[in-house]
């Protein structure tokens, strides 16, 4: 069984999930299943991602029940406002054919709208509130983000999920999360693989560093299977996408094999500062433009 964390309100989430971004809608209930079956307890998906209905049909064919399954979910920016926000929860679970959501995150700061980005928040304290979902959270949020957030909010978010691999490791933003209580959630957490058309064209491959090649030689695994360990070991929570069944074992076979403190230390000191996907910082009014199906 995977290794779980414990978030800020005392819910427990299997550290390693399996992400569905960019996995098209006809592949992914096979591959929610595959990782089910393989031992996965937590899926992350959004609303954006036009596939939270095969996500659910993944969780319905793999027979596991859904109280041991931790699903993830995020609204997106078309949906913020506190109204809008209460609805894109009831859109959610619709698709995904379950009534509670284990955690329900905002997806972008959106920073140009950003009174939207609080009233959604709020949105998300009270579902917390009524039980709708068990925890709530943020994702690509930095640090002046979780502080102008916190400033108005009423409970600090348990995740911010955030671009984070060997390249981009970003130790500002998990040097906030861990200053307010916030778990530190990595995508695209073996990096080179995830990609924004329009960001990171000329970005280096991580899975091709000579350096995690070596480590992972050491110790007869794959360079993926090394930056999960990687990520584990710091504390955080890696949620890597593949459709492929062999990938989708392979990622999740990384709890029998521990980095030295040097090779964590190799590892962090890969960190170019460059991203591979979207600024948080730089507002982009088309997000609000794309309009979240109701079914």
């Amino acid at each position: 069984m995977t290794a779980e964390l414990v978030l800020n309100n005392g819910v427990r989430m299997p550290a390693l999930g399996l992400g569905v971004f960019q996995s098209p809608p006809a592949e992914t209930a096979a591959a929610v299943e595959a990782a089910l079956r393989v031992g996965y307890r937590h899926v992350d998906t959004a609303a954006a991602y036009g596939n939270e209905r095969e996500v659910g049909e993944g969780i319905r064919r793999s027979g596991v029940v859904r109280g041991d399954i931790f699903i993830e979910t995020k609204v997106w920016v078309s949906d913020y406002g506190y109204d809008e926000t209460l609805h894109a929860f009831e859109k959610a679970t619709r698709k995904l054919g379950v009534e509670q959501l284990d955690l329900l995150i905002l997806h972008q700061p959106a920073p140009d709208r950003f009174d939207r980005t609080v009233a959604a928040y709020r949105a998300l304290e009270k579902l917390l509130q009524d039980g709708s979902v068990r925890a709530i959270g943020v994702s690509n949020f930095m640090r002046h983000h979780l502080t102008d957030l916190l400033a108005r909010a009423q409970v600090v978010p348990a995740v911010n999920q955030i671009e984070l691999h060997p390249y981009f490791s970003q130790p500002d933003v998990g040097k906030a999360d861990d200053e307010h209580g916030i778990l530190t959630q990595a995508w695209s957490p073996i990096g080179g693989i995830t990609f924004y058309p329009g960001w990171g064209e000329q970005r280096r491959n991580v899975l091709q560093d000579p350096e995690i090649g070596r480590i992972a030689a050491e110790h007869g695994r794959t360079p993926a299977q090394v930056m999960l360990r990687w990520q584990l070991q710091h504390g955080r929570s890696a949620i890597p996408k593949s459709t492929d069944p062999g990938r989708i074992a392979e990622n999740f076979d990384v709890f029998d094999f521990a980095l030295t403190d040097g090779e964590v230390a190799r590892i962090d000191a890969l960190d170019t500062g460059v991203r591979n996907g979207p600024d948080p910082d730089v507002a982009r009014p088309e997000m609000f433009d794309r309009v979240i199906p109701e079914d």
